[in-house]
């Protein structure tokens, strides 16, 4: 049987799951019946086993779900009745926040010690003896409620920095008292929790623990001093749950596309080899052949994969049934899901236009149509191969028009780039899907106006993207080109990376970033690469400024950056470019600053094409006409793909 160990069931402690695919606790702040669509697409794609996301225990940080007052028992009910069919287990994970929680009305910042946390702010208050006692009796009310809402258990979250591993960790916790010093000063507020969990609900309810892995912080836990805590608890639950990072190095708990596949594991090892209880591991594992090698190699017993069920929630069935190659791939972003967690507070997917809207929207667009059309779909990129597969899944007669000799558009250029290989995944599959669906595709070739009268299509999907600006154009000075733009050495990434990457890289190289975006992120990186040291002036104060949240999607590639040649001025702007320098200055200031310069490479806002569109809208003919992804002005890969859909489903 193909994956033979990944559906083989286990026994987790009073529980027995159907197969070794789990979803960790994760957030989407979402509550009611769309948190409820949202586990049932996964419960039905054949998940064994989902975790709730980290929920608090105490009012004085308060959670989506009251979990601290028995009002959170009805939703518990409703949601067990729904996941019932589907054989899935579901707990949730229970924590308090610790130094992590927000200083805002009706919450509390409370931890082992006096340490602010880094990214959050605000000065916490070391837990008094008796407010430690408070906080366990609070997670012991918290796992009887659990109880009896029905839940099959709880995940207590003594990892992500937050407040037990805050008492855990050397870095966080500088107690003199029971609770702080030795290892098991340490974990004594763990085991104290542990104990009372077990008085609450029995030894007959499962009961899990997430650890940290590692912890990234100077004077942290290490995974040898992990490991030692994880064989203390290991009697004490039904499943020991590992993951890396903390507050300090967040993205390490993110574990965007620049890290490898599966980059937990190697350092997993060290902590699950001494283990009997089962392991749940994760981290950028994408696949089921992944995740049955790990199984396999006897690495972990339960494979979570969050983000690439986010993606595709039916990817179990899927690869259970031999259609592996349907699976809809997680990119790894961060863009969609988390990016778009943190700054707008609601969860999404560059790539699953359903994901955390199950109630409203689909997975796979209604069908079919009404009355078979003929659809025309003017370029190649991931809006253009979005719209072209929807429209064929709903009966559609499709033609794709590509100007270039491949498809994937901007996609298949940043994918070239270094540690971002894997966003051409999603436009390889979406490639591979339009063909398999019998898309009539016509490559290396414009689509004009001729082209489109002889077609006589009834829907004109423009798709047509952005190509760079050469005329010196920089948002600062709109209207004034920059001096010396048109020199030789003066590129746009497209140089860089695509369309015979005419760029010659000798050092010293300036980019110049108007954007706030990956492309000159990664302009950086093929120079570095290059050997070629670099600063890189952006008109915005930060790199990837207007990246969604950035210290999950950019804080990677400011790391691998800063380690290298490479320095970073903000708040600038190009006044001239010389032959072997450029001056760079403030806005509204007199303020210049000339940097030596051999290549310079602008990445500023594009010229959308426009041109087909702008004829076609003022022609006399029976054809509707849409614009969809980077010709419309957006600008990025998650608005390209979700407009391409959108558009399409309502042909």
């Amino acid at each position: 049987m193909a994956y033979e160990n990944i559906f083989t069931p286990l026994e987790v402690g009073p529980l027995t799951v159907k197969n070794r695919i789990v979803r960790s606790a994760h957030g989407t702040l979402m509550s009611g019946e769309r948190l409820i669509a949202y586990h049932e697409a996964r419960a039905a794609g054949g998940v064994a086993l989902s975790t709730l996301e980290a929920t608090g225990v105490h009012a004085n940080a308060p959670s989506v779900i009251p979990l601290y007052s028995d009002d959170c028992l009805p939703f518990y009910r409703e949601l067990m009745a729904r996941m019932r069919p589907y054989g899935m287990a579901m707990l949730q994970q229970i924590y308090h926040p610790g130094s992590a929680t927000r200083p805002k009305k009706a919450s509390t910042q409370v931890s082992a010690s006096a340490i602010p946390n880094p990214m959050v702010g605000g000065i916490p208050t070391a837990m008094s003896i008796s407010q430690i006692g408070e906080m366990v009796d609070a997670f012991a009310a918290a796992a009887r409620r659990c109880r009896e809402g029905g839940l099959d258990g709880i995940d207590l979250h003594a990892s992500s920095g937050y407040l037990i591993e805050q008492f855990l960790s050397p870095a966080n916790n500088t107690r003199e008292d029971q609770y702080g010093g030795s290892l098991e000063n340490r974990m004594r507020f763990l085991m104290e929790i542990l104990d009372a969990i077990r008085a609450e609900v029995g030894s007959d309810y499962c009961v899990g623990i997430r650890l940290p892995n590692e912890e990234y912080i100077p004077g942290g836990l290490s995974p040898s001093e992990v490991a030692e805590i994880a064989r203390i608890v290991e009697p004490h639950v039904d499943y020991v749950s590992l993951h890396m990072g903390s507050y300090w190095r967040f993205y390490k708990l993110l574990a965007p596309m620049d890290e490898p596949l599966a980059n937990e594991m190697p350092v997993n090892a060290e902590i699950t080899k001494g283990l009997a209880k089962p392991t749940m591991v994760v981290g950028r594992i994408m696949t089921l052949d992944d995740a049955e090698r790990i199984v396999a190699d006897g690495a972990a017993d339960m494979v979570s994969m969050v983000r690439a069920l986010i993606a595709d929630p039916e990817l179990v069935e899927k690869s259970r049934r031999g259609e592996a190659e349907s699976v809809r791939p997680c990119i790894g972003s961060n863009i969609g899901c988390v990016g778009q967690l943190m700054s707008s507070g609601t969860l999404s997917c560059v790539v699953n236009v359903a994901a955390a809207k199950e109630t409203t929207v689909s997975f796979e667009p209604p069908g079919p149509a009404p009355a078979k059309k003929r659809v025309m779909v003017v370029g190649g990129g991931p809006a253009g191969l979005e719209a072209a597969r929807t429209a064929a899944l709903r009966g559609h007669e499709v033609h794709l028009y590509e100007a270039t000799r491949q498809l994937g558009g901007q996609v298949a250029i940043a994918a070239t780039a270094p540690h971002r290989s894997d966003i051409g995944a999603i436009t390889e599959w979406l490639t591979a899907e339009v063909e398999r669906l019998g898309v009539k595709i016509v490559l290396n070739t414009w689509a004009d106006p001729d082209i489109v009268a002889e077609l006589a299509p009834d829907e004109v999907i423009l798709a047509t993207g952005v190509t760079p600006r050469r005329d010196g154009f920089q948002l600062t000075t709109p209207v004034a080109a920059i001096p010396g733009h048109d020199l030789p050495h003066v590129y746009t990434s497209w140089d860089v990376f695509g369309f015979g990457g005419r760029a010659t890289l000798t050092g010293p190289a300036l980019v110049y970033d108007d954007t706030g975006t990956f492309e000159a992120i990664s302009v950086a990186d093929a120079l570095v690469d290059a050997g070629v040291s670099v600063t890189m002036v952006g008109r915005l104060d930060a790199i990837g400024a207007t990246l969604p949240y950035p210290p999950a999607t950019v804080a990677a590639a400011k790391e691998r950056l800063m380690s290298g040649p490479f320095d970073f001025i903000g708040g600038h702007h190009l006044v001239e470019i010389r032959d072997d320098e450029v001056d760079v200055g403030v806005a509204f200031t007199d303020r210049v600053r000339t940097i030596p310069a051999s290549t310079v490479v602008i990445v500023t806002y594009g010229h959308p094409n426009r041109e087909l569109g702008e004829y076609l809208q003022e022609a006399a003919e029976p054809w509707s006409l849409h614009h969809i992804g980077d010709v419309t002005g957006s600008n990025g890969l998650l608005p390209a793909i979700h407009q391409a859909a959108n558009v399409a489903r309502q042909m």
